[in-house]
């Protein structure tokens, strides 16, 4: 007696599968659920839509002088008072935290590109991993304020010639800043892709003929995305802080060109009669350096894939 095959039973129509998830939804996931990243977010985002969009809204100018208001403290004309010259303190934060922010993240792309560069370099290529980082280890022994400082005497006179005023300190200061900067974002590249490089990947694709340039480009640099936006995330609030306190020394913008640390400056003149220039100021460098802080903390727990449970 043959056993009869059984029939086939066709496979049962589950229905369609939900795509699997993206990598940044998980990222952006694990952000939302670090309550001090998301607020320092929603501050920061405030901030700048504020110093770009406050200028357009706001009826005083910044440079505009009235005799006549000066030294008022908070009424509802001026919330912020005027200064001695009877400008509008307002105005003159709005306009200040425009310049502010600017240099930040010009600064920050500049030393991001430098840093990226030399680490990628340092850790890719055996032969120049120590010179790069003996050329790295001697900008980190260098005392940077009093380099900064030696940087603006040199060369402002120069720049302003060729660019102007604002222009020329402006390159300056985000140029000075900028190249004293890059030394722990090309360490932490550097640190990462030492480990790339001898991934299974990386072996696989140097196998079929990968050129060096294909392999940093389209394998090492993604891979490395994470401590890059980390380390923007905190250059902004350096660079933030080093303008303020070259504008708070006298060595930044022009008087008369409104940054947070030169309000600082002229307040400080004035700190017994109107303690609330210095305060205004003061505060929204600390709010802003605060809030990136808090995205960068909140940035390095999202893209870390230990922290998000894989």
């Amino acid at each position: 007696m043959t056993d009869t095959p059984k029939p086939i039973t066709a496979l049962a129509d589950e229905g369609p599968t939900a795509p699997p998830r993206s990598h940044w939804r998980d990222v952006w996931d694990q952000f939302k659920s670090h309550r001090g990243a998301l607020a320092g977010g929603l501050v920061l985002l405030f901030i700048i839509l504020a110093v770009f969009l406050g200028p357009y809204i706001w009826p005083y100018d910044a440079t505009y002088i009235d005799i006549r208001s000066r030294n008022q403290g908070p009424t509802l004309a001026h919330p912020f008072g005027t200064d001695q010259l009877g400008r509008d303190t307002l105005a003159r934060m709005l306009e200040g935290g425009r310049t502010s922010i600017a240099v930040g993240l010009t600064a920050m792309l500049l030393a991001l590109v430098l840093g990226s560069l030399i680490g990628v370099l340092a850790g890719f290529f055996r032969r120049l991993d120590g010179p790069l980082m003996r050329f790295t280890d001697l900008f980190l022994s260098l005392p940077l304020l009093p380099l900064l400082l030696v940087m603006v005497l040199l060369f402002r006179e120069a720049l302003n010639g060729m660019f102007g005023p604002e222009m020329g300190i402006f390159i300056l200061i985000v140029v000075a800043i900028g190249v004293t900067s890059w030394m722990p974002t090309a360490r932490i590249v550097r640190g990462d892709v030492l480990a790339l490089k001898e991934r299974e990947f990386i072996l696989a694709a140097r196998s079929i003929g990968t050129t060096n340039f294909n392999l940093i480009t389209r394998h090492i640099l993604p891979n490395v995305m994470s401590p890059i936006m980390v380390s923007a995330t905190l250059g902004i609030a350096n660079a933030i802080i080093t303008e303020s306190a070259l504008s708070f020394l006298g060595l930044g913008f022009p008087p008369d060109f409104p940054t947070w640390g030169r309000l600082l400056n002229d307040a400080t003149q004035y700190l017994q009669d109107y303690p609330e220039r210095v305060f205004w100021p003061g505060l929204a460098i600390s709010l802003t350096v605060l809030s990136i802080n808090y995205m960068g903390d909140g940035l390095r727990d999202a893209l870390d894939p230990r922290i998000r449970g894989r």
